[in-house]
């Protein structure tokens, strides 16, 4: 994210770290935020220092296994959860320092934390309507190391307002990419893909976010899965040497998601390693490679963009520009393909960076902002997006205890 004029008359900026691991479980993204606000009092972000911190394998491994309902004992999530904590706390103290800053000088961290279990649709329980949502990372945990109060576990207030929960980062894209001349779409690509949709001079309430379905989550899943010592598919590399397999994509545009109404949101529970082995089996079934594989799934998180605009956005709102954040907007085979399913609307395709800001760091920055509403006491979701039925403060307070 580029450097923001403060402005001459603007309150002197506060810091705060965000930090976020997502779908992917690349590792810990950690970012120093100088919060601020411009002259006419508009929230404004900028980006002091960003470090991308890789998982051990051994802990990435772990992490995955979670993901099992049959190995996700209470006392391997529990483990976790603490285990997490340190290493958030470590991450932030890094990222720090790194800023040139004390932990003194920092108001509060903001932590999304680990999703391992995500389920937004409510079920009946004992008379009840369940809907839950499980992220550890402990943040009493990063609280007691750092000496920073830590806002962790955002969306369980969404969803106890009869929300999904998800997606959350809309909310600071309303905040700091709104126009009030063009209608944009943010789209981030991670482990699933989830679009913003911000229409010209928007309110709150006229925003709309959902996620279009999976994103980096079933190439790198294939990409484990058959090419060993590999987890991603680097430049779109396998990508381009295999073919789309026409039988096999249309058969996987039938998943139900895609025409599911809004608000939606979904995760590794829909598209995780049972999906993975489906698509699998199908290629072994049917004589494809490896890289045909990859190739027809990258082509999926293409046309499922695509897809979610002509759904659920075009007939409303024609969008003047799609900007990519997220790891996949470092993949060129996917970018190609999005580009050219965008331009059947005659709608250009950005990258992050092609704007001076950043990928990496911009879900990271999010959970600054975010944790700084929550520890003023300020809702922090967009109902409109969530389905919520009224505003909520997210996020659950951790404080440390001071000598």
């Amino acid at each position: 994210m580029p450097a923001m004029d403060m402005g001459q008359n603007a309150a002197r900026p506060r810091y705060a770290v965000g930090l976020m691991s997502g779908t992917s479980v690349d590792g810990i993204d950690a970012a120093v935020v100088a919060m601020g606000s411009s002259p006419d009092g508009r929230p404004l972000a900028e980006l002091v220092s960003f470090r991308n911190m890789p998982y051990p394998s051994v802990i990435r491994d772990e992490i995955f296994a979670l993901f099992d309902p049959r190995y996700a004992t209470v006392d391997r999530v529990g483990r976790m959860n603490v285990l997490l904590g340190e290493l958030y706390a470590e991450a932030a103290l890094t990222v720090i320092a790194e800023a040139g800053l004390a932990a003194a000088d920092i108001a509060v961290i903001g932590s999304h934390g680990q999703t391992i279990w995500h389920a937004p649709e409510p079920e009946p329980a004992a008379g009840y309507d369940i809907a839950f949502t499980v992220q550890i990372g402990e943040g009493a945990v990063i609280a007691a190391r750092t000496g920073i109060p830590c806002v962790s576990d955002f969306r369980a207030a969404d969803m106890a307002a009869g929300g999904q929960g998800a997606p959350l980062v809309p909310f600071t894209e309303y905040v700091l990419y709104g126009e009030r001349d063009r209608t944009l779409l943010l789209q981030n690509i991670g482990g699933i893909g989830n679009m913003t949709v911000l229409p010209a001079g928007c309110g709150a309430d006229e925003v709309i976010a959902f996620d279009t379905g999976p994103g980096n989550m079933l190439i790198d899943g294939l990409v484990s899965k058959l090419i060993p010592g590999m987890t991603m598919d680097k430049g779109g590399a396998l990508a381009r040497k295999g073919s789309v397999n026409a039988a096999l994509l249309e058969e996987l545009k039938r998943e139900p998601y895609y025409r599911q109404p809004l608000p939606k949101s979904t995760g590794r529970e829909r598209f995780g390693a049972a999906y993975v082995e489906k698509v699998a089996a199908y290629g072994q079934d049917n004589g494809l490679s490896a890289e045909d594989l990859i190739a027809t799934v990258t082509m999926l998180t293409a046309w499922s963009i695509g897809d979610a605009y002509r759904r659920y956005v075009i007939n409303r709102y024609a969008a003047d520009a799609l900007i990519v954040g997220g790891g996949g907007s470092y993949n060129p085979a996917l970018l190609d393909l999005l580009k050219r399913e965008m331009a059947t609307f005659g709608v250009p395709v950005q990258t992050q960076e092609e704007l001076g800001r950043s990928s990496d760091a911009k879900e990271a920055v999010a959970f600054a902002l975010l944790a700084d509403y929550a520890l003023a006491g300020q809702p922090n979701n967009l109902p409109s997006v969530t389905g919520a039925k009224r505003p909520a403060v997210m996020g659950k307070i951790a404080y440390p205890c001071r000598p």
